[in-house]
């Protein structure tokens, strides 16, 4: 990043971000709180917050369903109430970020580190010249109308009127603006932020590693579900982020309960073939990044080649204790006295083929005697073994 100047900040999300914290401490600290409005609190922390990720984020940003003008009604007060800019803008920057995520045009590139992802970017104007659609948004009379009005709206939804609720219905109008209006809206801003860099840094690589998002349970509880970031960022038209009936993903469940009421309908999602094949496909990658941490022993494409007569004559020669095994010469040398079938049965297995009697003919030799075996190669057998040589049975 280039070195910041006092004429990029944004003195209003400055202003947002860091008074919201002081006065909600102010209000914890002198304004005594209710169980009414406590409880009034968290459930305008989940109400503002599904707005973001069912209406902001999976309706509008992805179009990952369809909704009635009523559902998208209550889905823009919703998200307007969480204070985290119209949705014109907000899905602008989200489409930018998933299409040049980690890049120099990714509004909240994590690799710029995890404090500039997390609310950085919202404090610095930065020169992003990238382009992405949002036709659909412009539009949109209903997007068009609350971009126009984000302002009052916004504080409105946010501080007025769940103080006016409280007010009224058990006369608590500091308690309301403290508690469900300020120190609601700094968890759900940190919570929802969490998206752009905890599940950029921390958990797994469920299904692609080639880019930073990461899928983290953890995440998910403090973010409505969006904490699988890796499966959405490999598959950011479906409308679920959890896959698991167990995963908590209330964004989906919502989304999904109001399609039984006809609110939602075309609940997109990603053929379950595919999603497999990208988690297996990351599973594969992992075993062969473990896989070299151990020994296999020399491939047996590079051993070099031997005979049945070159491995009689080695025998004779050095005293090495060498035998046959599917076409590839093993030495046994070190191992004669830890066989566990005993020493005897390899004494009178050396200089012979042993395949039919080392895969069942005396033994079906287990897994682990399999790979033992690899370490122990010797040579690629050329030409064909006598069938006197070939043992059967002891």
């Amino acid at each position: 990043m280039q070195p910041i100047k006092l004429s990029q900040i944004e003195w209003h999300n400055v202003a947002i971000l860091f008074t919201t914290p002081i006065l909600a401490i102010i209000g914890c600290a002198f304004v005594p709180l209710q169980t009414n409005t406590f409880w009034l609190a968290v459930a305008y922390y989940f109400f503002t917050g599904l707005g973001i990720t069912a209406g902001y984020h999976r309706y509008w940003s992805h179009r990952s369903y369809d909704a009635s003008r009523t559902f998208q009604i209550l889905l823009l007060a919703m998200g307007t109430g969480a204070m985290e800019g119209s949705v014109k803008w907000w899905s602008r920057g989200h489409r930018v970020h998933h299409r040049y995520t980690d890049t120099e045009k990714d509004p909240y590139n994590a690799k710029y580190g995890f404090w500039w992802s997390h609310i950085g970017w919202m404090l610095i104007r930065t020169e992003n010249k990238a382009r992405v659609d949002i036709s659909d948004l412009n539009a949109d009379p209903l997007i068009r109308f609350q971009h126009k009005h984000y302002a009052a709206l916004s504080i409105f939804m946010a501080f007025i009127f769940p103080t006016i609720v409280t007010g009224l219905l058990w006369d608590d109008w500091i308690g309301g603006f403290f508690f469900v209006g300020v120190t609601r809206l700094v968890f759900l801003h940190h919570s929802t932020f969490c998206i752009n860099s905890l599940v950029h840094n921390l958990g797994e690589h469920t299904f692609d590693d080639k880019r930073t998002p990461r899928d983290n349970w953890v995440a998910a509880l403090i973010t409505f579900g969006e904490g699988y970031h890796n499966f959405h960022h490999e598959f950011p038209a479906d409308y679920r982020n959890a896959l698991k009936f167990y995963q908590y993903d209330p964004t989906k469940w919502l989304i999904w309960f109001a399609s039984l009421a006809g609110f939602t309908y075309n609940l997109k999602m990603f053929p379950s073939n595919e999603i497999e094949k990208g988690r297996l496909w990351m599973q594969q990658k992992k075993i062969d990044e473990a896989k070299k941490n151990l020994n296999y022993g020399v491939p047996i494409e590079d051993l070099p080649t031997m005979t049945f007569e070159d491995v009689k004559s080695k025998i004779k020669e050095t005293g090495i204790k060498l035998l046959v095994i599917s076409g590839v010469v093993y030495d046994v040398t070190d191992f004669m006295n830890d066989h566990p079938g005993g020493k005897g049965f390899l004494r009178v297995s050396i200089g012979r083929d042993v395949t039919a009697s080392f895969n069942g003919g005396i033994y079906d030799h287990a897994n682990a005697a399999r790979n033992l075996m690899q370490s122990m190669r010797y040579a690629k057998l050329v030409g064909e073994v006598p069938e006197e040589l070939k043992a059967l049975e002891e």
